[in-house]
């Protein structure tokens, strides 16, 4: 067939609508590609439903999108024998009797700083965050969507700015890949100018401190308040009942360290796996194979803890795994099927299209905010801010050394532009992960976020603006 053209963009945005307007995100995510494959064949109906059914099972052909399906199955194992343990209880009874969270704005503090402090990897923090958070946000009567909204914002904006963590890696492959002698130093060097990032960050602090809650975060607060954790007909990404179980009481709370220690374990181990992977060389690591092994060492030292108090069996641990594993299922085929969206994107061309669109020659204090804009709508509309940086980085670079603009700063557009798509899309996986780790209905963590991520995106394009008059 033809060159796409303007619809390449019709799956993504096909997919997004419908998600938001429905609230189905994994039939929303089959209509986008299907829409996709519906194009590729021609408008043949038949053929897109059977072409877009292989796109899925295609999914699996690339080990790194499959070691991370595997992990949130993982992550959903881990999360229930934690919660089996005992481990949650007892780190929130460790914490409220040492007076270390003892209100709501310290619950607020305590997950801001678990997302700052834990920067190996974004999913990672996310679910350290939500683990350690969650209970006492129930607790204090906080919202679940606050509680989504200030782990996603402190989770890829404080991963994407380390240079020695998977996404470092990635983006000085990138820059590297331009011809640039030195990327990281230059990478370093754009860190100042990742201004969404930076704003999202501290913006999420503010909220925290002035106790802002916008639009429907607001009624999100004020239903919370009241005791409901959730809307009517809401459908929370995991269920977290056992850590709300009532029968408890009387009982001396569990060690702090069912909890603590796997999770020590699972960070620990992460820069272990990128050392080992990357043959001695933590930058030149592999995220996606370091994710598997410190989420799979997290669960065997749960287990061990288990096994050695004597308050479990083999049998017992397996049921646990499973159901854990099993509770997940939705969420890993809500990753799949994202998965082949971004594949079938690829294949029409959507990122390049976009790219080209807006590559037309403007006036140059506008090329940082067009590179930061188009990179933003690319990562929302494919959910994926590192595949935006692979295609936004080879072009922002070259632009900068052709025109004489600095380097860094079209570097920050480019990431900024990224993080904010994947931070707002509703097909993101990070924003899908934060809705689980809170255990909140996705859609209403999308809703929620929206007008704070778009406030620091505003800030940051005007931002990038006033840079590129000083350039």
């Amino acid at each position: 067939m033809t060159d796409p053209g303007w619809l390449s963009v019709l799956p993504p945005l096909l997919a997004i609508a419908l998600a938001i307007w429905s609230k189905q995100v994994i039939l929303s995510l089959f209509a986008g590609i299907w829409m996709g494959f519906l194009i590729l064949n021609g408008f043949n109906p038949l053929l897109g439903v059977t072409a877009g059914l292989d796109g899925v099972m295609n999914v699996f052909t690339d080990p790194g999108d499959t070691r991370v399906l595997v992990f949130t199955l993982l992550i959903g194992s881990l999360i229930a024998t934690i919660e089996e343990s005992g481990g949650v209880r007892g780190f929130v009874h460790f914490l409220e009797s040492r007076r270390f969270v003892h209100n709501r704005v310290r619950a607020q503090v305590l997950a801001w700083l678990t997302g700052i402090v834990i920067f190996i990897e974004s999913n990672i923090t996310l679910l350290v965050a939500g683990a350690v958070s969650r209970p006492l946000f129930d607790r204090y009567r906080i919202s679940r969507e606050k509680l989504a909204y200030l782990i996603d914002a402190t989770s890829a904006p404080v991963c994407v700015m380390i240079p020695l963590n998977a996404w470092g890696a990635v983006i000085i492959g990138l820059v590297a890949a331009t011809g640039i002698e030195d990327p990281l130093p230059v990478f370093i060097s754009s860190i100042p100018y990742n201004l969404y990032a930076i704003t999202a960050i501290i913006l999420s602090a503010v909220v925290i401190w002035k106790n802002i809650n916008i639009g429907p975060m607001k009624a999100a607060e004020e239903r919370t308040a009241r005791g409901e954790f959730l809307w009517p007909g809401a459908t929370p990404m995991v269920d977290v009942s056992a850590e709300q179980d009532a029968g408890h009481e009387g009982e001396p709370p569990p060690p702090a360290y069912l909890m603590m220690l796997p999770i020590l374990a699972m960070i620990l181990m992460m820069p272990i796996g990128l050392y080992i992977t990357g043959n001695g060389s933590i930058i030149e690591g592999s995220g996606s194979e370091s994710i598997l092994w410190a989420i799979s060492f997290a669960i065997l030292v749960s287990w061990v803890l288990m096994l050695a108090r004597g308050q479990t069996t083999i049998n017992e641990l397996m049921r646990v795994f499973m159901k854990g594993a099993g509770a997940l299922l939705p969420i890993a085929t809500i990753l799949l099927l994202a998965l082949a969206l971004g594949d079938v994107a690829k294949l029409l061309g959507t990122g390049p299209y976009v790219a080209g669109v807006v590559g037309a020659t403007v006036p140059e204090p506008m090329l940082a905010p067009l590179v930061f804009l188009t990179s933003a709508f690319i990562a929302f509309s494919v959910g994926s801010s590192w595949g935006t940086f692979a295609i936004m980085i080879p072009i922002a670079i070259p632009i900068a050394t052709t025109l004489g603009l600095p380097v860094p700063l079209m570097l920050g557009a480019a990431i900024s532009g990224a993080i904010f798509g994947d931070h707002a899309s509703p097909i993101s996986d990070t924003t899908v992960v934060a809705s689980m780790a809170s255990a909140t209905d996705h859609i209403d963590h999308v809703r929620t976020q929206l007008p704070y991520a778009l406030l620091a995106a505003a800030i940051s394009a005007v931002g990038f603006f006033l840079l590129g008059l000083f350039a």
